[in-house]
């Protein structure tokens, strides 16, 4: 291959971004070479995204320049940047579900026949080659919404290299993977690299950043904390260069016995979803919830919440029988939940912190005639600012403004003003960075402490062990194993043996 004239295929030169009140950038510099995985990470909030935004046009800086392949642009559009092959694949990739995977990488250019019709064998065959180009065998007349989340992030990176993109910016691409579909995606960005294509992973999981990326920048508090090659770094140097200190895991105690039943499951089955699914849940108890894909742990969860159809079988709330066919009916007797997509179910962006903390209460602050008692609402989001530590300049800041992490710590707000007496969270610290994660998770051990159940659905195997009291192991829809805090097996490596051991006599011999 031959040599670029160039060393960066991307540099940032000293770039600077204040919005109102926040000095968003200060002075950072970053460059990506060719043929390079660079990761970019730090706090939420660090910067990270508007300096993506900056390289993407969607933001102009107050000061610094932009190289691609050593050419300074002036003035960089998201047109001047589709121009110089630089693309930002977010990680809830844009597509029409009921439209084929052809359909929808010709979208807007449809080849036609010469009387103006689709011409469908030609479309049909062109995003076939299209795809094996980058190494995709799939059936481009599926539709979208029948594919994996991993083979829509692979279609929407090589949508991108289809435009002639050099350089990719990958946001949290990983997010909404089962843990399986990760390698795939991997394999397939090492494919595109060893082609030449430039590739810039903003991610949390630090472990994924060591598996996959040749550099790392470090943004903290919109400067930069430093720059290395990836083998030269520990998981403890990158915490400390991320936070400007060492954070510690935030483990929860063994607590001393549990209370008294709050939510009991007996026999509940779902057709092709869960079978004879039986458990309780203590008051300051933490369970957590594991499995491969698909062995519903998150379809219970969302069931008992109103969100799926729950099935048949006998469910109780302390010592009531208990059903909810809409999220108000499960509020209203005290289950809560916190969904996996912050985005799609638990915030309104748009809307203030204020209007999303108090959205779920408001019956609960209106006065007799139905208004809104302002004074009430005030000092009750005043309250879960302070105890949450949600950084945010005032209360009336639209959600879609802040951090990842302040925005999963307003859901949390949102839920605690509840009063809940069954708290279930779907992976409650994906796409947080390592303080928040921390934060949170001191949250749900006071909760814990005022005597609310939770339940976590996650297969953050390390953070369950930190944090629960028992952990259930889902596979093929049935219940298999429990593991206790404190007995032997209690390690990450021991459960995931259990989940990924999983066989259909197993399964078979506990229904």
């Amino acid at each position: 291959m031959t040599e670029p004239g160039y060393d960066y295929v991307v540099e940032m030169r000293d770039i600077v971004k204040t919005f109102p009140g926040v000095r968003a950038l200060d002075g950072v510099s970053f460059a990506v070479r060719p043929g390079e995985i660079h990761a970019l990470v730090g706090k939420n909030g660090a910067g990270k995204s508007t300096l993506m935004q900056i390289l993407n046009g969607l933001y102009q800086q107050d000061s610094g320049d932009i190289f691609v392949r050593g050419e300074r642009i002036d003035r960089m559009t998201t047109a001047r940047a589709r121009e110089v092959g630089i693309a930002l694949v977010a990680q809830h990739a844009k597509f029409v579900p009921g439209l084929s995977i052809a359909e929808n990488i010709f979208s807007g250019n449809l080849p036609t026949t010469a009387a103006g019709f689709v011409d469908w064998k030609r479309l049909n065959r062109e995003a076939t080659e299209r795809l094996q180009r980058f190494g995709l065998n799939l059936d481009v007349r599926r539709k979208m919404e029948a594919l994996t989340v991993a083979e829509r992030q692979m279609i929407e990176i090589a949508r991108a290299l289809f435009a002639d993109a050099s350089v990719v910016i990958l946001d949290e691409p990983t997010a909404p993977l089962p843990k399986h579909e990760v390698q795939l995606l991997f394999e397939f960005v090492r494919r595109q690299r060893a082609a030449g294509a430039s590739f810039i992973y903003i991610s949390h999981y630090l472990e994924e950043v060591f598996a996959l990326t040749d550099r790392v920048t470090v943004l903290r508090n919109g400067q930069l904390a430093g720059s290395a090659p990836t083998a030269d770094l520990t998981q403890q140097d990158l915490i400390r260069m991320i936070s400007g200190a060492d954070v510690e895991r935030f483990t929860r105690p063994p607590r001393a016995g549990t209370g008294a039943p709050v939510l009991e499951v007996s026999g509940l089955t779902r057709e092709g979803v869960y079978e004879d699914l039986t458990l309780t849940l203590h008051a300051g108890e933490v369970v957590g919830l594991t499995g491969l894909e698909g062995s519903g742990t998150g379809s219970l969860a969302r069931g008992l919440f109103g969100l799926e159809p729950l099935g048949s079988g006998a469910v109780s709330v302390e010592g009531t029988p208990f059903a909810a066919h809409l999220p108000g009916e499960a509020l209203a007797r005290g289950v809560a939940y916190l969904p996996r997509d912050r985005h799609g179910l638990g915030i309104v962006g748009i809307r203030s912190v204020r209007d999303n903390t108090s959205l779920s209460v408001l019956d609960r602050l209106s006065n007799a005639l139905g208004f809104i008692n302002s004074g009430k609402e005030r000092a009750m989001v005043s309250r879960f600012i302070d105890t949450l530590g949600i950084k945010t300049p005032n209360m009336a800041q639209s959600v879609e403004n802040l951090s990842g992490g302040n925005q999963q710590k307003v859901v949390v707000a949102k839920l605690v003003a509840t009063e809940p007496r069954v708290l279930l969270l779907d992976e409650p610290t994906q796409g947080v960075d390592v303080q928040a994660k921390v934060e949170i998770l001191r949250i749900v051990d006071d909760l814990t402490k005022d005597g609310v159940a939770v339940a976590i659905v996650s297969d953050e195997l390390g953070e369950l062990t930190d944090m629960c009291d028992r952990i259930l192991v889902f596979y093929r829809g049935r219940i298999v194993r429990e593991f206790r805090k404190g007995e032997p097996g209690w390690t990450p490596a021991s459960i995931l043996e259990a989940i990924e051991g999983g066989t259909e006599e197993t399964a078979n011999a506990v229904a």
